[in-house]
């Protein structure tokens, strides 16, 4: 317990969604469901991404590790020099990127704000559309294995004018006398930053495998689901904001069970979109 608060206490600020462990066992749970020319196709337009390169760097797998990787190229492109957030000058566009803006809101949508749940829909559209050109299509394809992980992290969604937790400060049991944001706890209950190989392997073991009926793609119908965990568990019932023992247990067996949604839907989604 102690060790995981360290973590939750030294991770940057900046709110993400599912930490880098989170969205790879997503992208490793949607593998799985896959059919395998769909992910032949996946990995032919991975292979286009200018940053291709780079996630081999960090997985050697060519296809199944930088498909995981992949999934985390949204939130490494918020600390790449190469792009630029809103307000900031334009930096130069390179060859294979329709744009090098960071697109920061588009990892979240509450009442108010970002376009979560609108750009989902549009990024199917792109990477279904076989005239379309590869590096575009690879382009939505990186951002479509993110977002989806987004939209189940509940605090993507909603919170309580608290700009979805961040503005919350929790204390975790282990240390009565530090906070951390409640964002930031959540997106790093599925385990540490670093997490890849046997490890990441031996992380899905623990995580129940689930099937879906709903409608393949649902983007609005998984907005609503997730905004209701908001007041379903999310927030410590604690007035201090206390992250007690009992609420720890409980958070991560509902973040074992969005990551576990987010896989499936995520492949049966691919599966549709990159069907021959």
């Amino acid at each position: 317990m102690k060790r995981l608060f360290f973590l939750l206490a030294f991770l940057p600020v900046t709110a993400l969604a599912w930490n880098a462990a989170g969205h790879r066992q997503i992208a490793a749970l949607a593998w799985e469901v896959m059919d395998e020319p769909v992910r032949r196709q996946a990995i032919l337009l991975i292979k286009q991404h200018p940053d291709y390169d780079r996630w081999l760097a960090r997985q050697k797998d060519p296809d199944y590790g930088a498909f995981l990787e992949a999934s985390v190229w949204a939130d490494d492109i918020r600390r790449d020099k190469r792009f630029y957030s809103q307000g900031e000058p334009q930096t130069p566009p390179l060859q294979g990127f329709p744009t090098m803006a960071r697109h920061n809101d588009w990892h979240y949508q509450d009442e108010e704000r970002g376009e979560l749940g609108a750009r989902l829909p549009k990024l199917a559209e792109i990477l279904a559309d076989s005239t379309r050109g590869q590096d575009e299509r690879a382009y939505a394809l990186v951002w479509l294995l993110h977002l989806v992980g987004d939209l189940h992290q509940p605090l993507h969604t909603g919170g309580r004018s608290d700009r979805g937790g961040n503005l919350f400060q929790a204390r975790f049991f282990a240390r009565p006398h530090e906070e951390v944001s409640l964002h930031r706890y959540w997106d790093n209950l599925p385990g540490p930053l670093w997490l890849r190989g046997e490890r990441l392997q031996a992380s899905l073991a623990t995580i129940e495998r689930v099937e879906d009926g709903g409608k393949t793609g649902d983007v609005k119908s998984w907005l609503t689901e997730s905004r209701a965990l908001v007041e379903q568990g999310v927030y410590p019932p604690d007035e201090d904001g206390e992250i007690s023992p009992a609420f720890h247990q409980q958070a991560r067996a509902m973040a074992r069970q969005r990551i576990a949604l987010a896989g499936y839907r995520l492949g049966m989604w691919l599966n549709l979109l990159l069907a021959q």
